[in-house]
């Protein structure tokens, strides 16, 4: 058999080989369709559900909490009650906390242990957050991380970091920014990003979006 292949275009690559145990994945499925035990239809929808759970989801609870006052009270008070009211599957979180920034406060999340993370709503955590350097540091010298990101809080900022576990997930409510009080939710949620759910960033400034 050739090691290679080619493109629609006629041009020669190396075949993608598949690790042992991606092997052993793809056997594993193609058994469990042959028994009948899922089907084709199965997958997609898993994968689809995966796909779904990506930052976007957290921009979205974060752009409603700036617009409704009411809506981020309920957010606060009721995580998962907030979530679907957003058409986001949370229920697979034990315990989901909501801690809100202000001018006077600014929380970080870690997982000091593993890489324990709202996947639901920020999907599938970076890197650096499950390095052992960051869960180090993030304990250690939360505001040294923070200036590693671009954000240098005062010294009259308190900064709390929260230890995420396997019952306890975090998603941090970033400041609203400055300047953007005439934008819409879709418009705010693109200010939104991963990192600063995570709290060691702010969110982005409104002239981002000129």
């Amino acid at each position: 058999m050739s090691d290679v292949a080619s493109d629609a275009h006629g041009h020669d690559h190396p075949k993608h080989e598949l690790s042992y145990y991606a092997k052993r994945i793809y056997a594993i499925r193609d058994l469990l369709l042959e028994k009948g035990v899922i089907t084709d239809k199965d997958i997609q929808r898993q994968i689809e559900y995966q796909e779904a759970r990506s930052p976007a989801n957290g921009a979205k609870l974060v752009a409603r909490a700036w617009v409704d006052p009411a809506f981020k009270t309920r957010l606060i008070d009721d995580p998962k009650g907030a979530c679907a009211e957003m058409d986001i599957d949370a229920t697979s979180i034990n315990e989901f906390v909501v801690l809100e920034n202000t001018e006077k406060v600014r929380h970080m999340v870690v997982c000091t242990l593993c890489s324990c993370y709202p996947r639901p709503i920020l999907g599938r955590p970076p890197d650096w957050y499950k390095s052992l350097n960051y869960r180090q540091r993030a304990v250690n010298d939360p505001r040294g991380v923070m200036r590693e990101f671009g954000l240098v809080p005062s010294d009259d900022v308190e900064v709390r970091v929260h230890d995420s576990t396997a019952d306890m997930r975090y998603l941090v409510l970033p400041l609203r920014p400055e300047g953007t009080e005439g934008l819409g939710e879709e418009e705010l949620a693109k200010l939104v990003i991963r990192d600063s759910m995570i709290g060691v960033t702010d969110a982005l400034p409104a002239a981002t979006l000129k």
